[in-house]
């Protein structure tokens, strides 16, 4: 089958070996995938969990249809139109664990579907299992203009957020925040931002603060915090490293939790997948927690993908598809 890997100097197109499902996984054809800024560190020679090095099918998250289903896989069978969140995904075929394996809604087309498993799963865990959200309270979103930033923000208010603020440096970006949820859009590269969260939670702070960006805003969050607020840690595209005041983090006895899906057993995954789908499912069947596709490229234009994504000039997600 033709696949598109990480070669020894970037993007290789290659006919490599069709995946075999073993007795928990699910085969699928592949009609199209969605790009994640992991696949862009594993395009540069990084890894994301497992997968990277010279070699790696790239691709983590898709929509296409079941080819084959293995022993120990209920609920699926050929034919049936799927989305999931798998490595190899940039590829004609991809095999993934039933964890990962989500039915498409009816109506549904590849390219929605494909943008959707990745937001869904990291945003749900984030949100309502490690965030532990309840009705009433109010919610921040650091670096809510990508794809997983409006999910969370969309999901906030799907669960009953009192009030959602969500954060972009691009002015452009901030004003299309209120389409997906937010109450409040706030600039981080302003150092009073903190204070503008207080002000909007009433000089409160937030209870809970989902964070993309980490780095230098991280003391910031502490001050935007709520006494026992929530930081969930999802991503550091701020950075890897920032100082906090510990005094500050003791005081408001703050919650400060890290998430990945990275170091999760096949089991946990499994049980956090059926969780987020009983939640949600109506949800993304309705169009309430839906996803804005940006661009759309050929496979052929792989590379063309990849550099939209590095220029970091879309809103929403960018898909290529497979046929």
């Amino acid at each position: 089958m033709k696949a598109a890997l990480r070669g020894e100097s970037g993007l290789v197109f290659a006919e490599v070996p069709r995946p075999v499902p073993g007795p928990d996984d699910v085969l699928a054809r592949v009609r199209a995938v969605a790009l994640n800024r992991a696949d862009l560190g594993v395009l540069a020679g990084g890894k994301h969990g497992s997968a990277g090095g010279t070699g790696t099918v790239l691709g983590m998250e898709w929509a296409g249809e079941v080819v084959a289903v293995g022993a120990a896989v209920t609920g699926l069978a050929p034919g049936d139109r799927v989305m999931g969140f798998a490595g190899g995904a940039f590829a004609e075929f991809v095999r993934a664990d039933r964890g990962r394996v989500l039915p498409m809604p009816p109506g549904m087309g590849f390219e929605q579907a494909a943008s959707l498993p990745v937001a869904l799963m990291t945003m749900h865990d984030a949100v309502a299992v490690n965030g532990r959200l309840r009705a009433g309270e109010s919610v921040l979103v650091l670096g809510a203009s990508s794809g997983v930033g409006l999910m969370a923000m969309r999901i906030a208010r799907h669960l009953g957020a009192r009030c959602v603020i969500g954060t972009s440096t691009d002015p452009s970006r901030r004003a299309r925040l209120a389409g997906f949820g937010a109450d409040v859009a706030i600039d981080t590269a302003d150092p009073g931002w903190p204070e503008q969260v207080r002000e909007a939670t009433g000089g409160n702070g937030v209870e809970l603060i989902v964070d993309q960006l980490a780095g230098p805003t991280v003391a910031g969050s502490l001050v935007a915090a709520a006494i026992r607020g929530r930081i969930v840690n999802v991503g550091r595209l701020a950075g890897m490293s920032g100082t906090i005041d510990f005094d500050l983090h003791a005081l408001k006895r703050i919650e400060y939790l890290g998430v990945t899906f990275r170091t999760r057993s096949a089991e946990e995954v499994r049980t956090l997948s059926s969780r987020m789908w009983a939640d949600l499912a109506p949800a993304v069947a309705d169009g309430t927690l839906s996803l804005p596709v940006s661009e759309v490229y050929p496979f052929a234009a792989l590379g063309d993908a990849f550099a939209a994504m590095a220029a970091n000039r879309h809103f929403g997600k960018i898909v290529v598809t497979l046929g």
